[in-house]
């Protein structure tokens, strides 16, 4: 009989233990997530303080290298998805997701969760159905089918995390952001972002033009084993991609492009709140590459670029290609066939960064590490043409002399 008491109550007492602990790991979060709050709400404050330059070396802004021109690409459709997207909210709505086109509100972007940042806009989980479906045809409209597809896969992730942490209070595939800055036209400035957790996109559309970056894409876990989107796997081919082009050099050129031979920490340089860094050329030039490398490495920076439609796509391309000789590739970490590793390929009008990171939200894994399941990417527009900035400037300065 005692047996029979003791196989009844223990299942009873270990959920209530088991509740007691998850109770108290939930109270300390929520003491610790307002330090959060204020840590990177003072980086906001902090960067904002700063007037925008862009990304650059220490010889300074490069200028002329973003003019005003027609690409001869319609940006039509973006604009027509937009103003459908607009036209759907309510007043309130719009109050709290529209702003001037020089808004500050393009640069208050980060990758972290919701719980420790906060975001303008209105939410995907705010959204009515009808909605929703403005808010994706929009991005439809602008990104590739394969830009679409990451986008929405790297949403999943966060799903995946509240399932695996019983978050769903901060991971959300929902708790995405959209902000509009500027009126949505075919002749004047505006754009468009999306600000959530590891993923952000800023879209800046002035006539057929168009400036994709900065571009936040990163995922934890990267191969999604359990929960409902069990199968869901990011950022392959620019793992695999990157590590192949690495290989593939001779073993001097590997040196050149070596700038630590142990990957320890996390590498990127670009993140949020780094609008105005200083970042040298490192590693190997490629200037120094046969073309058949040269041509290996347009294909791995396509994998970034081609997140965007084609047309825009293929200008971003070309202006890409006409500074290939002007372009540096560094690498950190060893080259086995399961490294993991950082790289960043930078030129004058292109950085591109991509990073294994250490583990943060997968729970119950005993290296904290970097690990191949926990990925970030960043994509930058150099010399001062982030957000758009130049093209913006200049439209400005020739308005005024009008």
């Amino acid at each position: 009989m005692k047996k029979l008491v003791i196989l009844i109550i223990l299942p009873f007492l270990l959920n209530c233990i088991q509740s007691i602990g998850q109770e108290t790991t939930k109270k300390k979060e929520e003491k610790v997530q307002p330090n959060f709050l204020k840590f990177f709400a003072e980086l906001d404050r902090k960067a904002l303080a700063e007037k925008f330059k862009g990304i650059q070396t220490s010889d300074g802004e490069i200028a002329n290298l973003f003019p005003i021109r027609s690409t001869g690409v319609s940006t039509a459709p973006i604009t027509d998805a937009a103003k459908k997207f607009l036209n759907s909210l309510n007043q309130e709505q719009l109050a709290r997701t529209t702003f001037d086109i020089d808004d500050p509100e393009w640069r208050k972007w980060s990758n972290v969760d919701n719980g420790i940042f906060k975001r303008q806009g209105i939410s995907l989980k705010e959204m009515s159905t009808d909605q929703k479906e403005s808010a994706f045809s929009l991005m439809q409209e602008s990104l590739s089918a394969k830009g679409l597809q990451l986008s929405k896969d790297i949403m999943k992730t966060d799903h995946t995390l509240a399932e695996l942490n019983n978050r769903p209070d901060i991971f959300s595939e929902e708790l995405y952001f959209f902000t509009v800055m500027g009126t949505p036209s075919t002749s004047e400035p505006w754009g468009w972002q999306l600000d959530g957790h590891h993923l952000v996109i800023n879209y800046f559309v002035m006539g057929d033009q168009i400036v994709m970056s900065p571009v936040f894409m990163g995922g934890e876990p990267i191969l999604t084993t359990t929960g409902k989107y069990a199968g869901n796997t990011l950022f392959q081919d620019e793992q695999n991609m990157g590590l192949s082009f690495m290989q593939s050099l001779t073993s001097e050129q590997q040196q050149k492009a070596t700038l630590e031979k142990e990957k320890k920490h996390n590498d990127n340089k670009a993140e949020a709140f780094k609008d105005n860094i200083v970042l040298e050329y490192e590693g190997l030039s490629v200037a120094r590459l046969s073309e058949e490398k040269k041509q290996a490495l347009l294909k791995l920076i396509s994998q970034y670029v081609g997140n965007m439609k084609e047309g825009h796509r293929k200008i971003r391309m070309d202006d890409i290609k006409d500074h290939l000789n002007d372009t540096w590739f560094a690498w950190n970490g060893t080259i086995t066939d399961d490294a993991v590793f950082y790289y960043r390929i930078h030129s004058p009008v292109v950085l591109i960064e991509f990073d294994h990171q250490g583990v943060v939200g997968v729970p119950n894994v005993e290296h904290r590490g970097p690990t191949r399941n926990h990925i970030h990417t960043v994509v930058r527009t150099p010399n001062g043409n982030d957000y758009g900035k130049d093209l913006l400037k200049q439209h400005l300065e020739k308005a005024h002399q009008n």
